[in-house]
């Protein structure tokens, strides 16, 4: 085997008479070798042309026509053109290299420079005298005078399949040359020296295109080996059949000569994959272009699934496994799919035995890739791993985390895993597999509880679990059997309370998957948009879930009627259900009894989410049934309207007379929830609601907010209908103001609340902070302005707008120990401090209150609170500008608010805002008088854009450089005012 061809030191020290023999005219060159193998292949195409025209069927005299156009084509024409064409154009030249090689292989070289971007030529008569290193001196040296074309990258459209017919090419060569000079060990050590010498210089280019005809080169060579390695095992059972005669005869000959010319050129052509693997892979697998890397290992990745008697060794395995650690993504990602093709043929994995206990754990890191595809690759691998029993279990946790990991495409390749190995056990041969018995369903289901009894308390966990596994489980689409086993007299042992929470959250869950909607938030929140298949399959699904439950739904109300846990979930599910059916079906009594169930559901408990989901339920029963069902559910929602009134009536005189206010609480919730999604007649409870307020002021502060919400709510509802009327009624807006005054009469009574402590360190002033801004906003004057109902228009006068205020900020201070308290309320969504700054700033942005007072009041909190806040105001900042308003003009009123002014000075304020600097004249303190001022100063500083220009041109400067507004503050006048050295 040949030494590695590479650019020598040796190489610049040849003399000019050397390179002027290589190197000749470009043109005259050109011309000669094509009028040479122009005049030398007529005859030899004479042949080819006479067999196309006798062969009409398969072409007839066009076929003709095309090759004797072909016979004139350069090769590097025909890779650059029509595909089709290489076949005949490598045939004839395979025939004319056997009857003038030199030039047949100068042309062919020619074709590889040029196909590297270089119009190089080699005259045939010194072909054997030209040194390697010489021409590849000479390559490189174009490349640096910018004489190189990249036929691979380049955007025209002839060359737009120049790669794939570049490597057609070198495939169709080597098919061709298989019977004849493939194995005359000059041909294509020629052009491996070559190929093997430019993958090696510093241009991109050549290493680029040599490194592809290389690779090919190799996988070409492994074809030719196989049809070898084939024949040689024919002929060896040939001969052991001829030798079991004990019969020496010119046929046993025969075989033992066709088997040793076999068995040399399969060495031949081994010979030849191991010189370019030593001489171009083993450099270029690290090249620094990702893609020359990836292309060497896709190719290794081939090689070694294609020819393994060779390749499958450790000694080229290593290589995959180290650029499991290449910096590049696709590099990462070509690895592990070659690893993957490796170990899905069960023959490979003994040989990968040593491999695998060296880089096993690097395959399990890679499931948590940066790059989301060589995650999802590199869990499928370790599918492969687990498949063969190559993974140790207790290596597998850290991989079961990803379950709940934020890119959904993770999550499902880590679904899919978690399916096969745990639930369905298809990985593990020594398991049983269960898939043909009848109670598989129940099987696979027992083993997926067990895995959602690790997240029973987190329910969003579950839900990511059963999101992740669903489409692979048909189990959990199995309706009669989650309901058989929820029916049960009597539940399992395998069953526990907690499994079965699990079934019916998993059964709920599976059923809103089935009709189509997501269980997990979406990262990108964007809607989507089902094709017209999609919605048939979805509707198939809704009406096989209806079918199942209509006979079994009211039995599980029933059941479950107790179980706060458990009945929300049981409630929505016939919010997924097509109604239409109970009618075609004639099922009315099963749903009058599911109505009937609901209404019992919602006085038996008092939870949020129980009585969110009976009213979401009932109203869905209300709406989507049909006839006399319709008229049932109906009737049956006024009837709980009807009887909540009077158990709230009868509950506020019970606390009137001092009982305890649990009753009053829970029926005003069940209230506010009915009021959040319909409109009830509460006229005659409103007053009783408000004389409560005013007289029981020592009740809880929860009830009085629950008092305060209901009073809100009745008043926006009275609002829609008057919009929403044919005619405007005096009558109704002097009522509507009359509600509204009470309201606002009984918040302004907490605005003046000194205690703080009163209000339980907030809930209650946070409830009163959001009302007020609702109803302020829903009551602006600019939105009844010039309309029949302007007289329904309110804006509050100062001393209320700065007392709401003073209420405000004192949430926007309180401890974070106190928000984390309360947020494990029932009803606390947000935080006081969030809630609030939404409120108020609301109001600024849609102009419900003046902004010249609470604007710069908001402003001056920038950055105090935490990001949340500091997002909300920068928010509110964006829309005021959009709307026009001065912001500049805010930011002063909001510092000279803040500061408390003492010692003054003139500074100019320099804000830079839809591409203009204005400047604004403002008194400000010396630095040392107010920490305050400091304070804003940094916020200024941070979020304020200045100019840097502006500063840079400045040649005077009279204010310290380390103060930390200096960025946004310029002295004007040096003479009025220069710090002193007390305040730098």
């Amino acid at each position: 085997m040949e030494e590695e061809p590479v650019v020598s030191e040796t190489a610049n020290r040849r003399t000019k008479r050397t390179r002027a023999q290589t190197r000749v005219n470009e043109e005259q060159l050109h011309s000669s070798v094509n009028e040479e193998e122009r005049e030398e292949s007529s005859d030899d195409f004479e042949d080819s042309r006479a067999r196309a025209k006798r062969s009409k069927a398969l072409g007839g005299t066009s076929s003709a026509a095309a090759a004797a156009r072909n016979a004139h084509q350069s090769l590097i024409d025909v890779v650059k053109g029509d595909r089709r064409q290489i076949p005949l154009v490598v045939k004839h030249w395979v025939e004319h290299y056997e009857k003038d090689p030199k030039a047949a292989m100068a042309g062919l070289l020619s074709m590889m420079f040029e196909a590297c971007g270089a119009k190089y030529h080699i005259e045939e008569d010194f072909l054997d005298q030209t040194d390697v290193d010489d021409v590849v001196v000479a390559l490189v040296n174009m490349a640096k005078r910018g004489e190189v074309e990249d036929y691979q990258t380049s955007k025209k459209k002839d060359f737009k399949n120049f790669k794939d017919n570049l490597v057609y090419f070198w495939d169709t060569l080597v098919a061709e040359c298989e019977n004849g000079p493939l194995f005359d060990r000059v041909l294509f050590d020629k052009c491996m020296d070559y190929v093997i010498a430019l993958s090696c210089t510093p241009p991109r280019v050549y290493r680029q295109v040599a490194s592809l005809m290389g690779l090919q080169l190799v996988t070409s060579f492994i074809h030719i080996a196989k049809v070898l390695g084939s024949q040689r095992e024919t002929t060896q059972r040939q001969l052991n059949a001829e030798q079991k005669k004990k019969v020496d005869g010119p046929r046993v000959e025969s075989l033992n000569k066709r088997l040793s010319m076999t068995h040399e050129k399969i060495t031949i052509i081994e010979e030849m994959m191991r010189k370019i693997f030593t001489g171009l892979f083993m450099h270029r697998y690290r090249d620094v272009e990702p893609d020359i890397r990836m292309a060497c290992i896709q190719s290794l990745g081939v090689w070694i699934l294609s020819y393994p008697s060779l390749f499958l060794q450790d000694l080229y395995l290593k290589y995959l496994g180290w650029t499991l650690n290449d910096k590049s993504d696709g590099v990462r990602k070509a690895s592990v799919l070659a690893l993957q093709n490796l170990y899905e043929v069960d023959d490979n994995v003994p040989s990968l035995g040593l491999f695998t206990e060296r880089f096993y754990k690097r395959m399990i890191e890679l499931a948590d890739d940066v790059d989301i595809s060589v995650a999802v690759c590199a869990i499928g691998l370790v599918k492969q791993l687990i498949r063969h029993q190559r993974v140790p279990e207790e290596e597998l946790s850290s991989l079961y985390d990803l379950l709940i990991d934020d890119p959904p495409e993770i999550r499902r390749a880590i679904g899919a895993l978690v399916y096969d190995n745990l639930i369905a056990q298809r990985l593990n041969s020594s398991q049983s597999s269960s898939g043909d018995n009848a109670d598989s369903s129940e099987v696979h289901l027992n083993r997926l509880l067990r895995i959602l009894g690790e997240f029973s308390k987190d329910e969003m966990l579950s839900m990511y679990v059963i999101d992740d596994i669903w489409e692979y489980m048909d189990a959990m689409k199995d309706w009669k059997r989650i309901l058989s086993m929820l029916l049960e007299e009597e539940l399992s042992a395998e069953l526990s309370d907690v499994d079965a929470t699990n079934l019916i959250r998993l059964l709920f869950a599976s059923i809103r998957k089935a009709v189509g909607e997501k269980i997990v938030p979406a990262s990108d929140n964007k809607k989507q948009y089902y094709t017209k298949a999609q919605k048939d399959v979805f509707e198939s699904s809704k009406r096989d879930i209806t079918i199942a439950m209509m006979r079994n739904y009211p039995q599980l109300l029933r059941k479950f009627m107790s179980d706060k846990a458990k009945i929300p979930y049981l409630l929505e599910i016939i919010v997924h259900m097509n109604l239409e059916l109970y009618s075609l079906k004639r099922q009315d009594q099963n749903f009058k009894s599911a109505v009937l169930l609901m209404k019992e559901a919602f006085f038996k408990h008092g939870e949020k989410e129980a009585l969110r989901s009976c009213v979401k339920a009932l109203n869905f029963c209300a709406t989507e049934s049909r006839g006399e069902l319709q008229d049932f559910a109906l009737n049956k929602l006024k009837g709980i309207e009807d009887e909540l009134i009077i158990k709230l009536k009868s509950a506020i005189k019970e606390v009137a007379d001092g009982d305890d206010e649990y009753s009053m609480l829970v029926n005003l919730k069940r209230l506010y929830e009915l009021q959040l999604s319909r409109q009830i007649s509460i006229e005659s409870l409103y007053n009783d609601l408000a004389e409560t307020l005013k007289n029981l002021r020592s009740i809880d502060d929860e009830v009085i907010g629950f008092l305060l919400l209901n009073m809100h709510l009745h008043v926006c509802w009275c609002l829609h209908s008057i919009i929403n009327s044919g005619t405007v009624l005096e009558q109704s807006i002097s009522s509507l103001i009359s509600k509204r005054s009470a309201l606002f009469e009984l918040l302004e009574s907490f605005l003046t609340t000194n205690s703080p402590e009163g209000l339980r360190a907030s809930q209650l002033a946070c409830r009163v902070c959001v009302i007020f801004s609702e109803q302020w906003c829903l009551f602006r004057k600019a939105t009844f302005a010039s309309t029949e109902i302007e007289a329904l228009g309110y804006s509050p006068d100062e001393a209320i707008l700065q007392k709401f205020w003073k209420l405000c900020e004192r949430q926007l201070h309180i401890p974070d120990e106190a928000e984390e308290e309360d947020s494990n309320r029932e009803y606390i969504e947000e935080t006081n401090r969030d809630a609030v700054i939404i409120a108020v700033g609301k109001l600024v942005a849609v102009d419900a209150v003046p902004k010249e007072y609470l604007a710069p009041e908001i402003l001056s909190h920038l950055s105090m609170h935490g990001t949340s806040v500091s997002e909300v105001i920068k928010h509110l900042l964006t829309v005021l500008r959009n709307n026009g308003a001065d912001v500049a003009c805010l930011f002063l009123e909001a510092l000279k608010r803040e500061t408390q002014l003492s010692w003054e000075v003139y500074v100019y304020l320099i804000i830079e805002g839809r591409g203009q600097i204005s400047y604004q004249r403002i008194i400000v303190p010396e630095t040392g008088i107010s920490a305050v001022w400091r304070s804003v100063a940094f916020k200024m500083e941070n979020f304020i854009k200045c100019s840097p220009q502006m500063s840079a041109k400045a040649s005077f400067r009279a204010y310290d450089i380390n103060v930390v507004y200096a960025k946004a503050l310029r002295i004007v006048n040096g003479n009025q005012y220069q710090p002193s050295g007390n305040h730098k």
